[in-house]
């Protein structure tokens, strides 16, 4: 049953290009207190993304665990890490819980029933004002020196961003699925891999079996990386909004070696849909 707490689905934005009035028939389908934090967004590119986010996390709820949609509480940890906060607990998902990211083209969601998920996008981005190597020294202190080394040695300057995206999406993703959401410490947590397969983590230097890694194109030069890891390691005010932190290994293990799925695309009209049927069935 907990297969069908594993959930990735991704949306792209690209062609959905709203008038005045369907963007505020879209923003009408969300609950009041969401709309200032979409609406805050001065460009219309970013205000899409953070809507399409919001509607992605509610109809992937009310979907996946049949919640009604009134009865649907979605809050934000005070390091911004999305939760459900409501008085049903899912027996078949221990630890229900899920991430989103968007950048570019693409705004995605990833579900886990039981171990922690992160999720991240990046867009290959080439920098405008600086060089590609200027651009990412930038970072380079989030970097371990092993890392570091891999990156500068890629090869040619678009070979040299596609390796530092990919090392820092899933960084991304290790991060918001402990729910720090900061980039401190990040040279910390080291990546290896074997041709972006096969990827694993050191923290501290300490590698953490606990810990699965999955990293893909979504097309159009995105990259997005998927992390599952134990509850263990979330931050404590993440920690307090999960139902179980302690399992043993057998417990824990049915969470990480479950099947890591397909990214489904959705389509914006499919998310109004989904949110309108709810609303009408309250």
């Amino acid at each position: 049953m907990m297969e069908k707490g594993v959930q990735r689905w991704v949306v792209d934005i690209s062609t959905w290009d709203p008038s005045t009035d369907d963007f505020s028939y879209a923003l009408s389908l969300l609950p009041q207190h969401h709309h200032s934090s979409i609406t805050r967004f001065v460009k219309k590119d970013d205000r899409k993304r953070a809507l399409i986010s919001w509607l992605l996390q509610y109809a992937l709820v009310h979907e996946v665990l049949g919640i009604p949609y009134h009865e649907i509480v979605i809050k934000r940890t005070l390091e911004g890490k999305p939760f459900l906060e409501c008085g049903r607990v899912c027996l078949d998902f221990p630890n229900f819980n899920f991430n989103v990211s968007h950048h570019g083209d693409y705004v995605a969601i990833a579900s886990e029933p039981l171990c922690l998920v992160g999720l991240d996008i990046v867009s290959h981005m080439i920098p405008e004002k600086e060089t590609v190597l200027e651009f990412i020294q930038n970072f380079s202190s989030c970097f371990s020196s092993l890392e570091w080394d891999q990156i500068v040695t890629a090869g040619s300057n678009d070979e040299v961003l596609t390796e530092f995206y990919r090392y820092w999406c899933l960084k991304e993703a290790y991060v918001k699925a402990t729910g720090s959401g900061l980039a401190y410490g990040l040279h910390k947590v080291e990546f290896y891999h074997t041709s972006w397969t096969d990827i694993s983590v050191k923290v501290d230097g300490v590698r953490n079996a606990q810990w699965r890694f999955w990293l893909s194109e979504l097309g159009k030069g995105h990259y997005v990386s998927i992390a599952r890891g134990h509850p263990i390691s979330a931050t404590e005010s993440y920690k307090r909004t999960l139902n179980q932190t302690k399992f043993n290994e057998e417990e824990y293990n049915e969470g990480l070696l479950l099947p890591n799925v397909s990214f489904v695309w959705r389509t914006v009209e499919e998310l109004f849909l989904v949110i309108h049927k709810a609303k009408s069935s309250c």
